[in-house]
């Protein structure tokens, strides 16, 4: 029985000294957090807590010194670890508040008010989770016309392109057509003016593209045939001829 005794005392001074440790680390962190040196009032806390997460407090501080730090996932997460592990309204109201706070600065807006509306739903009467759920409301009606006019504003900009494209496009299709007009028209200048040389130096331009040296053998040949041809008619005649044969008397 003095064993057991001794035992609930040892367990009693334990208990006390820790505590007493517990609001030493508390109000270490409380004094850094007021000089606003975040960083080591979140260590002071976390020595606060220590591993078992003891003090609603502690942990409630530590939240909030991750939060002016800008750690808005680990101050989240905080705030979360807190409201699932109580069934305190006040807390649970503070902890959601905490929560939305974390989930607005961090851009995650639905997240956000959802967080506000939990803690309404612990503390109705709260004029400043009231007043963040209404201006992350207002964000996010914001934010989805922002997204709709961005839509918008690029499906206008993709049909401008397209049209400017096809425009391009007709505008190529002309040029090349102009330019293929010109070339021929160049191409038949050219022609002319050469045909107009050969004119005047005692040249006939030859049909088909027959050059000179070749139209000249053609002319020779055909010469040829017809000296030919006119040779043997010559011939045949002077063959077929009637001749007057004179008797001597």
């Amino acid at each position: 029985m003095k064993q057991f005794i001794i035992v609930v005392l040892l367990v009693l001074q334990a208990s006390f000294l820790f505590a007493q440790q517990e609001k030493k680390f508390i109000k270490k962190g409380n004094e850094l957090y007021q000089q606003q040196n975040y960083k080591d009032a979140e260590s002071s806390y976390r020595l606060s807590v220590g591993k078992k997460d003891k003090t609603v407090e502690g942990n409630f501080n530590l939240g909030d010194a991750l939060y002016k730090q800008k750690k808005y996932a680990e101050a989240g997460a905080q705030f979360n670890k807190i409201a699932s592990s109580s069934n305190n309204k006040e807390v649970l109201a503070k902890a959601y508040h905490n929560l939305g706070n974390s989930l607005l600065d961090s851009k995650k807006l639905e997240e956000s008010i959802a967080a506000y509306k939990k803690s309404l739903l612990n503390n109705p009467q709260d004029d400043e989770t009231r007043y963040n759920l209404a201006y992350a409301q207002k964000k996010l009606q914001q934010q989805k016309q922002q997204d709709k006019k961005n839509k918008d504003d690029k499906n206008k900009d993709k049909n401008k392109n397209d049209k400017d494209k096809k425009n391009q496009d007709d505008k190529n299709k002309d040029k090349d057509k102009k330019d293929q007009d010109k070339d021929k028209k160049n191409q038949d200048d050219k022609n002319k003016d050469q045909d107009k040389k050969d004119q005047q130096n005692g040249e006939q331009p030859q049909p088909n593209n027959v050059s000179k040296e070749d139209a000249e053998r053609m002319l020779e040949a055909l010469n040829n045939d017809e000296k030919q041809t006119q040779d043997k008619l010559k011939n045949k005649k002077l063959k077929g001829a009637k001749v007057n044969i004179t008797k001597d008397w």
